[in-house]
């Protein structure tokens, strides 16, 4: 089931002893709001018939989540933010790691949502990195599984720094290599390139790449990337536990450590 993205706007109008009133508006109506930072209470007059309070109000997890992880000391008069609210997201399928996460591009708008079942014959592309933090180097591996069953691989210092961001080259490596195909399966271990993708940069984009703290996001210009290559293709995600034994991505590790131990 594809998901309706509305975009809203958040504006702090006042605060007093971490509780703030804030205002939240749409294209149409507004509302304001109460919110303790200390006791992360949420204060919302029933407003039926608004569009604004409705939508929040049948998407209370969402918009809650947003309010609760922005850092308390990111609040104060004036700070303004455009966010997204996906109307009717089914929150615990998207949590379920289980489960696939689709980001479907082909008629240029974005689509994401939780598919019931994988799509056949299709490219799969499995990642993993590895990243020493003592010596501030890493590398990454991609195996790639063809439509017609051959293999081919990939595994390459970076100059990117962490694990999470050696994972993120690596997807970016995979799609450049199979560019020509329009339907790919991701399958990763990482929750960083899965979630980035297919929930946090809808939000980035909306603020200039910038998170719910007023912070710049990190690593703007490889998402940037990652997201383009994915622009008017359907990439499916799978994830997979770390170390659990399955076949392509053990050898990616393998192989992305012992890329690691050459520098």
């Amino acid at each position: 089931m594809k998901r309706n993205i509305v975009k809203l706007k958040m504006e702090i109008l006042s605060g007093n002893n971490n509780y703030y009133t804030i205002k939240i508006s749409d294209c149409e109506n507004n509302i304001e709001i109460g919110f303790d930072t200390g006791e992360k209470k949420l204060d919302m007059e029933a407003l039926e018939g608004n569009s604004v309070y409705d939508l929040l109000k049948r998407n209370l997890y969402q918009f809650k989540k947003l309010l609760h992880n922005k850092r308390p000391k990111t609040y104060y008069p004036g700070f303004i933010l455009e966010f997204s609210i996906w109307d009717g997201k089914d929150t615990a399928a998207f949590n379920d790691r289980s489960n696939i996460i689709v980001v479907d591009k082909r008629d240029g708008r974005d689509h994401i949502y939780v598919a019931e079942k994988f799509k056949e014959d299709i490219c799969s592309i499995y990642i993993d990195g590895s990243f020493n933090e003592e010596k501030n180097k890493g590398a990454y591996c991609v195996i790639i599984n063809h439509r017609d069953g051959s293999y081919e691989q990939i595994y390459e210092k970076s100059d990117v720094t962490g694990s999470s961001q050696m994972e993120l080259a690596g997807a970016i490596a995979g799609l450049k290599k199979v560019v020509d195909e329009r339907e790919v399966r991701i399958i990763t271990d990482s929750q960083y390139v899965r979630k980035g993708l297919t929930e946090w940069i809808v939000n980035w984009r909306l603020n200039d790449w910038h998170t719910a703290n007023g912070t710049k996001v990190k690593n703007i210009e490889l998402w940037k990337e990652f997201a383009s290559l994915t622009d008017n293709r359907y990439i499916e995600f799978e994830w997979v536990k770390g170390h659990s034994n399955q076949f392509e991505n053990t050898l990616c590790d393998l192989y992305a450590k012992d890329k690691m131990r050459e520098m």
